[in-house]
Order: C-alpha cells, then structure tokens, then sequence
C-alpha cells in the first residue's frame, strides 16, 4: 500500500507538470483565417547575446524599436498566468476595462472572472473601437502585485527611468488603434501580437474610432510601399522595445496575455 501511495503521488506529480507545460496555458487561441497572417517582419530581431546595453543605448534607445530573444527567463511567471491561476488569484477582482479606441474615455468596472467568462471573446469586424472593451493595465498595482513580483523585467534601461507594469489579457482581432506614448518593453506570455510602428514624424491615416482590425483589412492592403509601417508578430518568450513617441497599434492574433513595461 505504501509503494501505491508513493506511485499516485508521483502520477499527480506529473499531471501538474503536464498541466503547466501547456502551451497556451488554457487560453483559448482560437483564430478565424484572417488572423492567420502574421505579415512581414522589418523591426530588427536579435539575441540578448548580439546586442550590449551599450548597443541598445546608442543603436535602439532613442531610434527605432528592436524585437530580442532570451533576454529574461519567465518561465514561473508564464504558469502563473494560465487561466486557471489567474481565475484563482485575482478572479473576485475588479478590473478596469477601456474601450479600444484612440481618445478612450468609456471605462467599465468588472471583476476580472466576469471579464474572462463573458467579455473575453474575438472582436467582430464591424465593431467600432469605441464599442470594444479591452482589459490593459486596469489593474490595481498593489492588488496584483503578488503577481508582478515574480515577473523578470528586460534588463536593458534608460538613464534617469523608472519602472511600471501594465498587464492584460485580450481575445482575438482586438488591439490598440494608433496612438503614442513614452518607451517601454512589451512581452507576449500566451498567443501572438503583431504590432505596426510609425517614427514620430509620420502620423498615420486612421479612422480614430475604428479599430485596428478594420485598419488591417480595409487601409494596409490599400497603402503605397512608402507608407507602410514597420511591423512585426511577437510571440511569447520575445520582449519588443519601442522608442519615445513612436505611433504604434496592436493586432491580437490569439487570445493573449501580455505585459508592458512603461519607462518614466
């Protein structure tokens, strides 16, 4: 009896392994066939191993945005943000929900397992953004900080900065139209985000209130080769960089959990 005991201790053992291993963490990644095209890659990609902090300050910093590989090892903190974790820790918490659109002013207060259970779905083409609930950075910093904590941030730094997360998990075709702000890093945990950047001196044409799904089916096809933007697909284990003031929309291709880090 007692080497029965050891053996379905050892079997439990492996099925919460298995269960952590899961790739999409039991997030839903669901994508209909316009989704499926993750685009061109022009944003540089490198390896931690190809890129000093010296470089990044003077190649990337202050010019244009980089896409690295190995930089950090989040690998608890990955399993930490499978559904079943999430629901767990911080499902009777209230999050606050944006709508996806440029100038967003609408903002709704749920708990974050209703948005998961009846908010979190693919955005329908025809949407407008300013009808479009989106759950980013609407956390209480001190609430989710048991969670943050064991998040290991991208090492590279700007002189005279300081730090600030912004999480959030969003369903598939959704995304931030066009819009700017200070530097940062962005990191896919689950799914896939492809992102669209413009230099602070080319604003791009978009409809404010549309959302950046209607941008890529009805503008980007339609744009001359000297418009296009630079882009790329990020995926979970890459840490994008993105300068100061540089116009950027986001394309959920999966459901996605993800986290930013905003340089003050």
């Amino acid at each position: 009896m007692e080497h029965l005991g050891v053996c379905l201790k050892f079997v439990v053992l492996c099925l919460i392994v298995l269960k952590a291993e899961e790739p999409s963490g039991e997030w839903s990644l669901y994508s209909t066939d316009r989704l499926q095209d993750e685009g061109v890659c022009n944003i540089d990609v490198l390896d931690r191993s190809q890129l000093s902090h010296q470089q990044f300050i003077e190649r990337y910093a202050y010019r244009r945005p980089v896409i690295l590989r190995g930089l950090t090892d989040n690998t608890k903190f990955r399993f930490l943000c499978s559904k079943a974790s999430l629901l767990t820790q911080f499902g009777d918490r209230t999050v606050e929900l944006s709508t996806a659109n440029t100038h967003s002013y609408k903002k709704v207060y749920v708990t974050f397992r209703e948005y998961v259970g009846g908010l979190l779905r693919p955005q329908a083409p025809e949407a407008l953004g300013s009808e479009t609930l989106y759950f980013f950075g609407g956390n209480n910093v001190t609430e989710w900080n048991s969670l943050f904590q064991h998040y290991e941030s991208p090492p590279y730094v700007l002189p005279h900065s300081s730090r600030a997360y912004s999480f959030g998990v969003a369903g598939p075709g959704t995304g931030v139209p066009f819009h700017w702000h200070g530097p940062g890093f962005a990191e896919v945990i689950y799914g896939r985000k492809r992102w669209f950047f413009y230099p602070p001196e080319r604003e791009p044409h978009f409809d404010r209130n549309r959302t950046t799904l209607s941008w890529v089916t009805e503008v980007y096809p339609n744009l001359p080769e000297d418009e296009a933007p630079l882009e790329c697909t990020l995926r979970p284990g890459e840490v994008l960089y993105f300068p100061d003031l540089w116009w950027h929309a986001t394309l959920n291709l999966d459901t996605s959990v993800f986290i930013s880090t905003f340089l003050g």
